[in-house]
């Protein structure tokens, strides 16, 4: 039966017969016989694999080359090479498959940029092999999280008629071929639909039944732009809680993203190190600093009067009624407090209708949870419970209650106050490996002008 190479390479004495399957990295050849690097994915380290030319499976060893597939039996014994525990002496091998020389994968330095176009390839590579288990384990620790608060896990629609942030940055679907005289109400679903930017709305509903949920899926957003930081299609977190106001969410964001650093820091240990290594030195540094340091929670108003007084020359404006932008959340974060740091009460008209009008008219129960080296990575709010404040925020964002009558019967039956956010998977996930661009910690980007694979 095979072993994953992990638990082999974890093995605490020798063991007389052990069965792998994995990639080939390297080979070496000597007199006689060769060592072969296998990696199967499960984790950083290869197995060395000592394999004599007379070897069942062996002859000739020349067609074991990196990118090939292979099947070795043998003995577990110690290594004498240094660096390494374990070696496995071959009593058999065998090609599965074949790589050629036109492999791109071989052992050189590669550039973010190449990998991207051999995106079905490059999780072969240490560094994004380690990215895409780091990606698997944060998303169990997601789960983990909301699970042991009493959270209850709900799947919201793909396909949706509504657009939750109102800015209609939306992918439409449709089956009508675009021929002159078709009609909304003879598509598919009888109306113009599209893919998701958001599974809130509906998060809230059933929030107004079971108390406390989340979502956890893709989502998707016709945003152009080519950024570092955007995709069109990512996966969002998002819990919402019942009989909750934004303190309460306040403090779930912060002690979300606490848990999440902490468990990166002591659950992904080594895959960590190499982006540590490779990708940003002060990426321990900056979990730690965020696990261990309070969060500092400032109004926006007076974060505003903060960057107006910092003396530094920022790229983008920095005026009340304008959205902070990432280099202003850094220095807040980075500079100023030098501490993860929470942003609140936000104008109102930046601000989605759904969002809860504060008793000053002018501001809305929101909350940023900003932490360095990224600046935001959590946005959320208290909602809107109050029918007729509901009703009037509609109107100053131009929408039509009708198209909205469901989401309304909430603030009609039974209706209390509620809460929460949404965090970007992708940009958490940045923030924790200190990845700079979006593509590289999804397994398949989907960015403006290409959606390949």
């Amino acid at each position: 039966m095979r072993t994953l190479i992990k638990h082999v390479l974890a093995a605490t004495a020798p063991v007389d017969r052990v069965l792998v399957k994995g990639w080939v990295r390297t080979r070496r050849d000597s007199k006689g016989f060769s060592f072969i690097e296998l990696n199967d994915g499960s984790c950083l380290a290869s197995l060395q694999v000592v394999v004599d030319a007379s070897v069942p499976g062996a002859d000739p060893l020349q067609r074991f080359t990196t990118g090939a597939s292979a099947v070795v039996e043998g003995q577990l014994l110690p290594s004498p090479a240094q660096g390494q525990k374990w070696e496995l002496r071959a009593t058999r091998i065998e090609l599965l498959g074949a790589a050629d020389a036109s492999y791109p994968l071989q052992k050189k330095g590669h550039t973010a940029e190449f990998l991207r176009t051999i995106a079905h390839l490059r999780p072969r590579s240490n560094l994004y092999g380690a990215m895409f288990r780091i990606r698997s384990r944060l998303a169990f620790a997601v789960h983990q999280f909301f699970q042991e608060r009493d959270f209850v896990y709900i799947h919201t629609p793909i396909i949706t008629a509504s657009d939750c942030e109102g800015a209609g940055e939306l992918f439409r679907v449709t089956t009508l071929k675009g021929q002159p005289g078709e009609k909304p109400e003879q598509d598919f679903f009888g109306k113009p639909t599209f893919l998701t930017v958001s599974g809130q709305l509906e998060a809230e509903a059933f929030a107004c039944a079971l108390s406390n949920v989340y979502t956890f899926g893709p989502t998707f957003r016709a945003e152009n732009s080519n950024t570092a930081r955007h995709a069109a299609e990512f996966w969002m977190i998002e819990p919402e809680m019942a009989f909750c106001d934004l303190q309460a969410d306040m403090d779930l964001g912060e002690e979300f993203i606490k848990a999440m650093a902490r468990y990166a820091l002591e659950q992904c240990a080594e895959d960590l190190a190499v982006f540590e290594r490779f990708v940003d030195k002060g990426v321990r540094e900056r979990l730690t600093f965020v696990v261990e340091r309070p969060f500092v929670r400032v109004p926006y108003a007076e974060a505003i009067e903060i960057l107006k007084k910092s003396g530094r020359r920022f790229e983008f404006p920095i005026e009340h009624g304008l959205n902070l932008q990432s280099e202003h959340e850094r220095f807040l974060t980075e500079e100023h407090f030098k501490s993860p740091t929470t942003v609140f009460n936000y104008p109102r008209e930046i601000k989605p209708f759904y969002m809860r009008l504060n008793d000053d008219g002018g501001t809305v129960a929101a909350m940023d949870v900003l932490v360095p080296g990224i600046g935001e990575v959590i946005g959320g709010a208290q909602r809107e419970e109050r029918l007729e404040a509901l009703l009037e925020n509609m109107k100053q964002h131009h929408l039509k209650p009708e198209d909205y009558w469901w989401y309304l019967d909430l603030r009609r039956f039974g209706t209390v106050p509620h809460a929460g956010f949404g965090v970007g998977f992708e940009r958490l996930l940045m923030f924790l490996t200190g990845m700079p661009n979006i593509r590289d910690v999804i397994p398949f980007a989907r960015t403006p002008g290409h959606a390949e694979f």
